[in-house]
C-alpha cells in the first residue's frame, strides 16, 4: 500500500480491503455513490476468497475497470489460466522490489489504457429541447458562447429527454428546459435568468464608472484590458458573451502571435481573464438607451437600471446582415442560422450543410463544418472566393474534398413546413431547388446602432462617424468644444467608438484590438481636460 500511495496517491484515491468479500462490498458502495474505479489489484491468496474469484465477480460491478493479480511463483500457472476466464489484464509476481522496475511500469500502462477509454460521467447542464426550435437554439448558443458545457437532449431523438420532463412533471409545451445538477430546472428561461443561474454578473456593482464599454468584441476587450490596467473604473456591458462576432470563429489563423491559429472563443477567453485580472467588471446585460447630461453619460440597461460614467466606448461590433428573401424569417433558428457554426456543427454530423457567404467568416465556418458534415456547399455570389477571402483559407478549402464551392450563386427563396426543407438557388445555369435542412448565413455587416441616440452621427449604413470623418461628412452638428474631436471620438464629447461599428473600419480582429487600445489613450486625454 505504501508503494501505491507514494506513486499514485496524488491522482487516485487508493482503498484497501482485508478480504475478497470486503473488497466486493466496497465496490458496491462506490457504485451506489456514483464513484468510478480505475484499477482493482488483488492478491491471489486472501481470506475466504481467491483473488481470481474476486476479480471475476468485480466485472459485474465495474466492467471497465482494469484488473491485475498479485501471485507467488507457485500460483503463476493459475494466474495465466485465469486471464481469459476472469478477464485479468495483467498479473504480477511477488515480491515487486524495486517497484520502479517491477510494479509501476505495468500499472502505469493499465491506467493509461483505462484513461484512454474512460468517459467521465457528465455532471453539468442538460438542455431538454428540440433541435429545430429557435428558442432552444438561442439557449444553446448562449451557453456555448459563454463556454458553459452542456448536454443537449433532443426530445425527438433522446428517450432520456422524455424521462427528464416526466421527472419534473413538465410538458413539451414548456421547452426549452435547462436542467442543473442541483436545484430546480429553468423553464423557457430568459437570457438574464439563465446568465444569473450560471454565475454571470447581471447587475452592476457600482452606480458610477470612469469608462463604460458597450460591447465585448475584440475592440471592447482590448479597451477593457488597457482601461482597467491603467486605473480606470471600467464596466463592460455585453448581452451575449465576450468575443462578439469574432468569438464564434472556429479558427483565426492570421492573428499575430498564434502561428498555429486560435479559435475566436479561446482568444476571447484569454482577453476576458486578462481584463478581469486588472479589475474590469463584466455585465451580462443589454443596454437599451444612452443619454448625456452635463458632461456625464447615462447607460440604461434592459432591467431599467441605470449606470453613469464620464466616458463611453461604443464597440458594439456588427451582426451578419439578414438575408432578405421570401420565407427566411419563418425558419430562423429552425434550419436557418446566422453564424452559430460552433453551436450547431455536431448536430449536423453526416448531413449536408449550406453556407452562404464568401468572406473569411464563411470560410472558417466551412472548414469547421467539414469536420462533421458529410458535405459542405458554399454559396458565393462573387465569381471566386479570392475576391473576399484570405488566400490561406482559399487554399485550405480547395484541399477539403467534402467542401463544394458554387460561385456566382445566391439563395433566392426558402421553403419547408415546421423547419427548413428546401432552398431555391439562382446560379450561372439558372434557378434550381435543392433539398436542405441546415443553412448558415455569413453575409455582410449590419451595425447594431439603431438604439443609440439619434444625435450620434452615422453614415448612410448606420456606422458611427468619428474624428476627421465628422468634418468630412459635415456631421459635427452642435459641437461646442474648443478642440477638434479625438481620432476615435464621436460628435458627442466623451463618447468614443472602436472596431467594426465605426464607419469604413477594417473588418479584422487585429484592427479592432488596435482601435480598442488606442481609444483608452484618447479617453485619458479627454478626462485630463475635464
Amino acid at each position: 500500500m505504501q508503494d501505491l500511495r507514494r506513486h499514485y496517491g496524488a491522482n487516485f484515491r487508493i482503498l484497501r480491503a482485508g478480504s475478497g468479500q470486503a473488497a466486493l462490498d466496497t465496490c458496491k458502495q462506490l457504485k451506489e455513490r456514483g464513484d468510478t474505479v480505475a484499477l482493482i489489484l488483488s492478491d491471489q491468496r486472501m481470506p475466504g476468497m481467491m483473488g481470481v474469484e474476486l476479480l471475476e465477480k468485480s466485472i459485474a460491478i465495474y466492467p471497465q475497470a482494469k484488473r491485475a493479480l498479485l501471485t507467488a511463483y507457485a500460483d503463476t500457472e493459475a494466474a495465466i489460466n485465469a486471464i481469459n476466464a476472469a478477464k485479468i489484464h495483467y498479473y504480477l509476481t511477488k515480491p515487486w522490489d524495486p517497484p520502479e522496475e517491477k510494479l509501476y511500469p505495468p500499472l502505469d500502462d493499465l491506467l493509461e489504457a483505462w484513461g484512454e477509454g474512460y468517459k467521465p460521467p457528465f455532471d453539468g447542464l442538460r438542455i431538454v429541447g428540440v433541435r429545430w426550435a429557435q428558442r432552444d437554439h438561442e439557449v444553446r448558443d448562449f451557453l456555448q458562447r459563454n463556454r458553459v458545457p452542456y448536454v443537449f437532449l433532443d426530445l425527438e431523438k433522446t428517450p432520456e429527454a422524455v424521462e427528464e420532463l416526466k421527472k419534473y412533471k413538465l410538458s413539451d409545451a414548456e421547452l426549452p428546459v435547462v436542467m442543473f445538477p442541483t436545484g430546480d430546472p429553468l423553464v423557457q428561461p430568459s437570457q438574464t435568468a439563465l446568465a444569473a443561474r450560471i454565475g454571470l454578473r447581471v447587475q452592476a456593482a457600482k452606480d458610477f464608472y470612469d469608462l463604460v464599454i458597450l460591447g465585448a468584441g475584440p475592440a471592447g476587450l482590448a479597451a477593457a484590458v488597457y482601461g482597467a490596467s491603467e486605473g480606470l473604473r471600467t464596466l463592460v456591458v455585453e448581452p451575449q458573451a465576450p468575443g462578439g462576432q469574432a468569438g464564434s470563429s472556429s479558427r483565426i489563423e492570421n492573428y499575430l502571435g498564434f502561428p498555429a491559429g486560435v479559435s475566436g472563443e479561446e482568444l476571447a477567453k484569454r482577453a476576458y481573464i486578462q481584463a478581469t485580472r486588472f479589475g474590469a467588471e463584466f455585465l451580462t446585460q443589454r443596454a437599451s438607451s444612452l443619454r448625456s447630461e452635463n458632461k456625464y453619460h447615462f447607460v440604461k440597461l434592459a432591467d431599467d437600471r441605470e449606470v453613469s460614467c464620464q466616458t463611453v466606448l461604443v464597440s458594439l461590433g456588427v451582426d451578419y446582415r439578414k438575408l432578405d428573401i421570401p420565407g427566411i424569417d419563418r425558419f430562423t433558428g429552425a434550419g436557418v442560422y446566422y453564424g452559430a457554426a460552433m453551436t450547431e456543427a455536431m448536430s449536423c454530423a453526416d448531413e449536408e450543410v449550406f453556407i452562404v457567404g464568401g468572406a473569411n467568416s464563411a470560410g472558417q465556418a466551412a472548414m469547421y463544418f467539414s469536420n462533421y458534415a458529410a458535405k459542405v456547399s458554399m454559396l458565393v455570389r462573387a465569381s471566386s472566393l479570392a475576391q473576399g477571402m484570405s488566400k490561406y483559407l482559399v487554399d485550405q478549402i480547395s484541399e477539403r474534398p467534402n467542401i463544394i464551392v458554387e460561385t456566382g450563386t445566391e439563395v433566392v427563396a426558402v421553403d419547408g413546413k415546421e423547419r427548413l426543407g428546401c432552398i431555391r438557388l439562382k446560379g450561372p445555369n439558372g434557378e434550381r431547388e435543392q433539398l436542405a435542412t441546415s443553412m448558415f448565413i455569413f453575409i455582410g455587416a449590419a451595425p447594431k446602432t439603431e438604439w443609440l441616440p439619434s444625435e450620434l452621427a452615422r453614415d448612410a449604413r448606420g456606422f458611427l462617424l468619428t474624428g476627421p470623418q465628422l468634418k468630412t461628412n459635415n456631421a459635427l452638428g452642435n459641437w461646442r468644444e474648443d478642440r477638434q474631436p479625438f481620432l476615435l471620438e464621436c460628435n458627442l464629447p466623451g463618447i468614443f467608438a472602436a472596431g467594426d461599428v465605426r464607419s469604413d473600419s477594417i473588418k479584422r480582429v487585429a484592427s479592432a484590438v488596435g482601435q480598442g487600445s488606442m481609444a483608452v489613450q484618447f479617453i485619458h486625454q479627454y478626462l485630463a481636460k475635464l
